[in-house]
């Protein structure tokens, strides 16, 4: 109603940074992305293309990354972690499929930092390929864009099963989770590769029985040994979680979502003319835009718009 605000964060991707099958792929992942409703996954509201930029405006969850607030703070207690990891495995099966480097390999992109917090116990994951395309890091590009989170069939078959790969990263996402620590670490690619497919790690005895046993048959080195997410949601762990359900269709029409609202830009650099781009979009849809300028050293403005 009148009065309220909705804060949407606005990512800028260079075109002219991404070659021309990056492009294609981002296009059909942004088209996939539009079509999500869950509500444990950030939401995509417009895309406004110019011949050089992609600006992406998206749900912007205010509480930052689970990653950053487990390097910061330590590990989560095994009820909070019960309460995330539930979102995170419920909607697994309703994630896009994203590009990874390697050979035009294509799963999911699952991880610490694709997961934000919107409240003390709510999750939502995004930035599934957008962060993989804006960060050209050669070291991990020659290796399917997450080293850290690859089970051991990426590095050594041509030929894998997309969801088996998935629930090995959340095996490594709830060991994360529980110890505060990544179960394989190492300080070059080779070498975590090396760990991985030996397999050896340890589990702290801090970790209760039940979450112990799920861990283990989740981060089981043959692929179809491998605990399914049904076997997760139903394990003795997890029991007594309600999961969430998917959300029913909506329109993006930003009319469609609150009578005021208002746009941040959020860790990206924005000059003047990308955000006199996006201001059209906005008339486009019936809003009248005011900014404030950019302040101190960093290159951030707010646009505040009213339906």
């Amino acid at each position: 109603g009148k009065g309220d605000t909705e804060k949407v964060a606005i990512k800028i991707l260079d075109k002219t940074k991404l070659d021309r099958k990056t492009q294609r792929l981002l296009s059909r992942e942004i088209s996939s992305m539009e079509k999500l409703h869950h509500p444990n996954i950030i939401r995509l509201y417009e895309v406004v293309e110019t011949l050089s930029k992609l600006h992406l405006v998206m749900e912007y969850a205010e509480g930052g990354e689970l990653f950053t607030k487990i390097s910061t703070e330590g590990k989560l207690l095994e009820t909070e972690c019960k309460i995330i990891f539930s979102q995170i495995v419920s909607l697994i099966p309703n994630l896009p499929l994203v590009l990874q480097h390697e050979n035009n390999i294509i799963h999911r992109d699952l991880k610490a930092e694709n997961v934000f917090y919107t409240s003390n116990t709510c999750v939502k994951v995004g930035d599934f390929g957008f962060s993989t395309v804006s960060k050209r890091d050669e070291t991990l590009n020659t290796f399917c864009g997450s080293p850290p989170y690859a089970a051991p069939e990426l590095f050594r078959d041509e030929n894998y099963v997309g969801i088996y790969v998935d629930i090995w990263a959340l095996g490594i996402l709830l060991y994360f989770m529980t110890t505060g620590i990544m179960p394989f670490r190492a300080d070059t690619v080779a070498k975590l590769k090396k760990c991985i497919l030996e397999g050896t790690y340890s589990l702290p005895s801090c970790l209760s029985e039940t979450c112990q046993k799920l861990i283990k048959g989740v981060l089981q080195p043959v692929p179809t040994k491998r605990y399914s997410v049904k076997l997760i949601m139903n394990s003795e762990w997890m029991q007594g979680i309600q999961y969430p359900k998917p959300l029913e269709p909506f329109k993006l029409d930003p009319r469609y979502l609150s009578d005021v609202s208002t746009l941040k830009e959020e860790d990206i650099e924005c000059s003047n003319t990308e955000l006199s781009l996006v201001c059209p979009l906005l008339q486009k849809f019936g809003m009248a835009s005011t900014r404030t300028p950019a302040t101190g050293t960093g290159k951030r403005s707010l646009v505040e718009v009213t339906f």
